[in-house]
């Protein structure tokens, strides 16, 4: 209702404008202020009054005094406040927002766009499990890749995974060097990479502080390994594979319990057995760009802006990890209408690098868009390393977030009003929920550019900016459900018209705005803001909760309402998940 209401808005704006001999190319509409009673209003007269020669406030009378509201739906009148153009909403906004958020439980959802998108994130090597440093980038990226799901586009997510770098050349050797008695811990969890890591830290250490000779002896036998891969020689491929398929698949686990769930696991080796690298790079040096110097060839990008070359291929003729990626990334272009990558901010560099070498090539750069996020840090300020076995994992940290939420549920379950008879698979359940629900929420609800520290009271907090607080309104609304069934309460067919109440007005309006809100950040690539929404739609909710009951009300006022309750329930769901919550019906 509120994308067609701005569409009215945007038309009538235009033909006032143009009935004015007025430019029409910035109508400057946007949701106004908080204390201005309208649903949108429009800055064009600041813009115009350079034009027209006269104050804004003046501007904005004359464009309302052109403006019809005649043969619209929704827009049922203008006014002005100052220099602003207030549009207001029909009766017939509210009707239609409640018939379709009630009705449908897929509401916000927009149309299909026909668009194919491949979301790429997490792509952490395989080289241990996932710390708590990293947890932002699949959290973003599986709340992106719904996004653009529930905006309607075709999407698969994909996870990179690094077989053919020094770190896994390193892992191998060191997997068929050392044996258990000589790795210095047993494993932290009785998990397959939590095994394998001690082996690579193992390697890493060993590198760094055993007698020269045995360190070159090693090197050489790293070098091999990576010579065998640039060569596609199978045998060593096997070796390699050993030790990648099995760390990776005790990290799927730890992923699947946020849940970051995967469509397809794209190694880079795939680009290089199947000549796509070496076709790549022959064609890079054959750009006017492209220049051989410190034994290597390199891609001078001043043009782009990097004083720094990107070097894509060795003296020894052996690739690199980027010039694997460009194929990668001309594979995306060739299957797929639009790339999305997740990547932290240390990838900033190399992303750009990565850009204007595609561009150079020839490809249709518009295709590519890169989400960039800051760090996740606890507090004390824990450093992160797989390769000296420091940090924290997120497992550890999934872990106490659903010991915690048991302890605060276990809590609140003394003042619980609700007769559902939860049971402890029950407490389990909504423990699992709220204490994931809190690490995603708390994550995904931050601009991803600032660095955040993750605080417990204030993930874990039922009564604020939180996600226990949204999950709360679902179980809430759930619970009004069940009442009103067993009372014998049908919303089925209601009359909109006797919700006249400011609280009910706002929350049908606050409801009404969530498929523009999904529009919005699915263009923007920008999940944060539907966290915010989720957590506004919960405050208003929680102002009906208290000013409007539905069972205690007369039977027409209160199967309006109930409507009301279910079509929250919708549209609550349904941002929670966007943004990757679990909705649960009891709390």
């Amino acid at each position: 209702m509120f994308r067609q209401f701005r569409e009215e808005v945007e038309t009538a704006l235009s033909a006032a404008l143009s009935s004015l001999d007025l430019p029409t190319d910035d109508l400057g509409v946007e949701e106004p202020p908080e204390d201005v009673p309208a649903t949108l209003a429009s800055s064009v007269a600041f813009r115009l009054a350079g034009v027209v020669g006269a104050p804004p406030p003046k501007i904005a009378v004359d464009i309302a005094d052109e403006l019809s509201v005649e043969g619209y739906d929704y827009l049922a009148a203008v006014d002005t406040q100052g220099p602003y153009v207030n549009f207001h909403v029909s009766d017939a906004y509210y009707d239609d927002t409640l018939e379709a958020a009630a009705a449908d439980e897929e509401y916000g959802r927009l149309p299909a766009t026909g668009d194919s998108v491949v979301v790429e994130h997490t792509s952490a090597n395989p080289t241990g499990p996932v710390h708590v440093g990293r947890t932002r980038n699949p959290v973003i990226g599986d709340a992106v890749a719904n996004l653009l799901d529930f905006a309607g586009n075709d999407v698969d997510r994909h996870y990179y995974v690094n077989d053919a770098g020094r770190q896994m050349a390193v892992f191998t050797w060191a997997y068929e060097t050392f044996d258990e008695a000589e790795l210095d811990s047993e494993p932290a969890r009785e998990r397959v990479e939590y095994d394998l890591v001690r082996y690579y830290r193992k390697g890493n250490a060993f590198l760094e502080e055993a007698d020269p000779e045995e360190v070159e002896q090693a090197e050489a036998e790293i070098t091999e390994i990576l010579q065998g891969i640039e060569e596609g020689d199978e045998e060593t491929y096997a070796r390699v594979e050993t030790v990648v398929d099995q760390v990776l698949g005790g990290m799927r686990e730890c992923l699947e319990r946020l849940p970051a769930e995967f469509d397809e696991f794209v190694k880079e080796t795939r680009f290089m057995f199947d000549g796509s690298t070496r076709d790549l790079a022959e064609r890079l040096k054959e750009t006017d760009h492209a220049v051989y110097e410190e034994d290597a060839w390199q891609l001078e990008l001043d043009d782009y802006g990097f004083e720094k070359n990107l070097v894509f291929l060795r003296s020894d003729d052996t690739s690199l990890y980027t010039t694997r990626d460009l194929a990668h990334h001309e594979w995306k272009f060739d299957n797929y209408d639009r790339a999305v990558t997740v990547l932290g901010e240390d990838h900033k560099l190399q992303s750009g690098q990565l850009r204007a070498a595609l561009d150079i090539l020839g490809n249709d750069v518009d295709k590519l868009e890169n989400v960039i996020y800051s760090w996740v840090n606890l507090p004390g300020g824990e450093t992160m390393s797989t390769r000296k076995g420091t940090g924290v994992m997120l497992d550890d940290l999934l872990d106490e977030a659903i010991d915690r939420a048991r302890d605060e549920v276990e809590t609140r379950l003394e003042g619980r009003t609700r007769d559902d008879d939860l049971g402890e698979a029950d407490i389990d359940r909504i423990a699992r929920q709220v204490g994931i629900g809190a690490v995603r929420y708390d994550i995904v609800s931050k601009q991803p550019t600032k660095t955040i520290t993750f605080e417990w009271d204030q993930a874990l907090n039922f009564e604020a900016q939180s996600a226990p607080y949204i999950q709360y309104v679902h179980a809430r609304c759930c619970g009004i459900a069940d009442e009103a069934a067993a009372a014998g309460l049908d919303a089925s067919e209601v009359d909109p018209t006797v919700l006249t109440t400011d609280a009910e007005r706002d929350l049908l309006a606050t409801i009404a705005r969530f498929p523009a809100v999904v529009e919005a950040a699915a263009d923007d690539l920008e999940p944060h803001t539907v966290a915010t929404f989720a957590r506004e739609l919960a405050e208003v909710f929680n102002t009906f909760y208290r000013e409007c009951p539905v069972l205690d009300a007369d039977e027409e006022v209160g199967a309006a309402r109930l409507a009301l309750v279910e079509a929250s329930r919708n549209a609550v769901a349904n941002a929670l998940a966007i943004v990757g919550v679990e909705a649960p019906e009891s709390m």
